[in-house]
């Protein structure tokens, strides 16, 4: 049996929700209070919505945030980025992703980052950062598979949701400054990260290293046997 949210005919449900919860969360929070009011005027039926929400709020909130990924990815095919610089294509994506939450949703925005953090939201948070930024390094064309796949997607995500508190708490400039800060420190990385792999790829293994010097020589070992 599908998830709930793998059914698109439930986001009928959702989408008509969505924005009833928004208005009220900037002052009330992601409450059930706040989803029970918002299915009454929206004249839904409370078993529809469980359906549609098994998580009620939370699933909302998840179900907002696959909405600003879409909104991001049309901006992105929009702006063709096929000529941008690696560093100014993560820069373009997650300005745009945080633009998506719009100026007037700053504060149900908080209110859906406080409502996360929450104990028992079981790290929900950081699997919605973990998504948003998995669609940002796939949109940049990412084919890693290796180790790089999980620190380069680990350190995206770590940009998008420390930029997003600067722009949930100050001005846009503020946050956009600091954007272009945290990028040029990954780029930074990644620039010293590559100089490594190249200086250290005529390096002996250190494995082989450590079994000559347990296990002997090999061939010189054999003849003194």
């Amino acid at each position: 049996m599908k998830k709930a949210e793998q059914q698109p005919h439930l986001d009928i449900i959702r989408q008509k929700l969505l924005p009833l919860v928004i208005k009220e969360a900037a002052f009330e929070g992601w409450t059930n209070d706040v989803l029970a009011r918002a299915t009454e005027s929206a004249d839904l039926h409370p078993g529809a919505v469980e359906l549609a929400l098994p998580r009620g709020c939370t699933d909302l909130i998840r179900f907002w945030a696959g909405y600003n990924d879409r909104a991001m990815i049309e901006a992105w095919e929009k702006a063709k980025p096929e000529n941008m610089r690696i560093r100014d294509r993560a820069v373009f994506l997650v300005k745009t992703r945080i633009e998506a939450i719009g100026e007037e949703n700053k504060e149900a925005a908080s209110r859906a980052m406080s409502r996360l953090a929450l104990p028992d939201q079981a790290g929900e948070a950081l699997k919605l950062g973990w998504r948003t930024a998995d669609i940002m390094w796939t949109a940049m064309g990412d084919t890693s598979t290796d180790y790089n796949y999980y620190t380069k997607r680990t350190i995206l995500a770590g940009v998008f949701a420390s930029t997003l508190m600067v722009w949930l708490q100050d001005d846009d400039d503020k946050a956009w400054t600091f954007l272009d800060r945290r990028i040029g420190n990954v780029m930074q990385f990644e620039g010293l990260k590559a100089k490594f792999r190249k200086t250290t790829a005529s390096w002996p293994n250190p494995a082989g290293l450590l079994g000559r010097l347990r296990y002997g020589q090999g061939k010189a070992r054999a003849r003194r046997m």
